[in-house]
């Protein structure tokens, strides 16, 4: 219980999970476009921590530390892109986190997080821009609609489960929690058939065997649930396509 506890708190309630399996997530793109580059990954990395720290404690009496804590990561990313890309690559990164910061900061009068149903086709937006477009030299249609419906189904069961909290409305509350199900099976169904015909073998092999995992857990996405199930569970779906992979190449 204490090991579970102590995972949850320096594990999940810290963001470090959800940057992880976001930059997986980059990290499976990647190699299927053979673009893997351990500094590429770092900055991802940072960039994702950076960005979820931000949000969470933007409102709390620690964050001038975060901004601190932002500012050095800002300077060690863009180092990372300047001594090993390009300043192309600079510019996309900061055009990304320009975005991150529209998502949901208290100096605007009105940020996307506001924005009644936008919220979940944004985050998708953003993780999409870094696997299709970050990551490589060009922009790459197929892999931003594969990343950006998959990872807007997987917004939705976090929509179901703060359904009651939430000041917004989102498609749990307009629609019913069945509903929202049905549109988060369709985008992952969409994505797969995406993925299935634009990747080669093992990576929509692998990518189709995540979805399988996903509709599972979407399926029995409810309120009532407990947070772990959500931000540990749910979350996790990001990273399977790597983990599938990994799994097939090496067992």
């Amino acid at each position: 219980m204490n090991f579970l506890k102590i995972l949850k708190k320096y594990g999940i309630d810290s963001q470090i999970y959800v940057s992880l399996v976001g930059t997986l997530f980059a990290v499976f793109f990647m190699e299927e476009q053979n673009t893997f580059r351990f500094p590429t990954v770092l900055f991802i990395f940072i960039t994702y921590f950076s960005g979820y720290i931000y949000t969470k404690y933007q409102y709390t009496r620690h964050f001038y530390k975060i901004l601190i804590l932002n500012a050095i990561a800002g300077v060690i990313c863009a180092f990372l892109i300047i001594y090993n890309h390009n300043g192309i690559r600079l510019v996309k990164w900061f055009i990304i986190v320009i975005l991150g910061l529209l998502y949901n900061s208290f100096f605007l009068e009105t940020y996307i997080r506001k924005i009644p149903l936008l919220k979940v086709f944004y985050v998708g937006l953003v993780w999409g821009l870094v696997n299709c477009w970050l990551t490589l030299p060009e922009f790459n249609l197929p892999i931003f609609l594969i990343s950006f419906f998959f990872i807007t189904a997987l917004v939705l069961p976090f929509d179901i489960r703060d359904m009651k909290s939430d000041t917004v409305k989102t498609f749990p509350t307009l629609i019913g929690v069945q509903n929202t199900k049905y549109i988060a099976y369709l985008l992952v169904f969409v994505s797969t058939i995406l993925a299935v015909q634009y990747l080669s073998f093992n990576y929509s092999l692998a990518f189709f065997l995540a979805s399988i995992i996903t509709y599972i857990l979407i399926y029995f996405s409810e309120n009532k649930r407990d947070d772990a199930y959500f931000s540990f569970g749910v979350e996790t779906c990001s990273a399977l396509p790597f983990l599938f992979l990994v799994i097939m190449e090496y067992f």
